[in-house]
């Protein structure tokens, strides 16, 4: 049964841009070469942590939403793992009320972006 899951994930401030890019894009392509569909995705940027991890204070945040099978969620967690340019990770199921929340605030956004262009 497919669900929706949101996992943000910090990697490391080391990196250059390029290689930040590359990091977010090889996760998004292990979920959909998995069978996931990604909903949505959201680059937060380079932000201060709330403490210190690896002798780090900073780090690239990046959310993506999508649906899958329950048993894809371990094996993403595991590539995390196995990723040394990754230093944080959390990945959650969504439930109706966080889906329908996640939606409203994304379509907040987008007359915003509108105004921008």
């Amino acid at each position: 049964m497919l669900r929706q899951y949101e996992t943000v994930f910090i990697v490391t401030p080391v990196l250059s841009e390029a290689q930040m890019k590359e990091a977010v894009s090889k996760f998004k392509k292990f979920l959909t070469d998995s069978g996931a569909e990604i909903v949505h995705s959201d680059s937060w940027g380079l932000k201060k942590l709330a403490y210190p991890i690896q002798k780090k204070t900073t780090g690239f945040y990046t959310l993506v939403e999508f649906t899958a099978e329950p048993e894809l969620i371990e094996k993403l967690e595991t590539e995390y793992r196995r990723d040394e340019r990754i230093i944080r990770f959390l990945t959650f199921r969504m439930d109706k009320f966080a889906i329908e929340y996640s939606v409203k605030k994304r379509s907040l956004k987008e007359p915003e972006k509108k105004l921008e262009a």
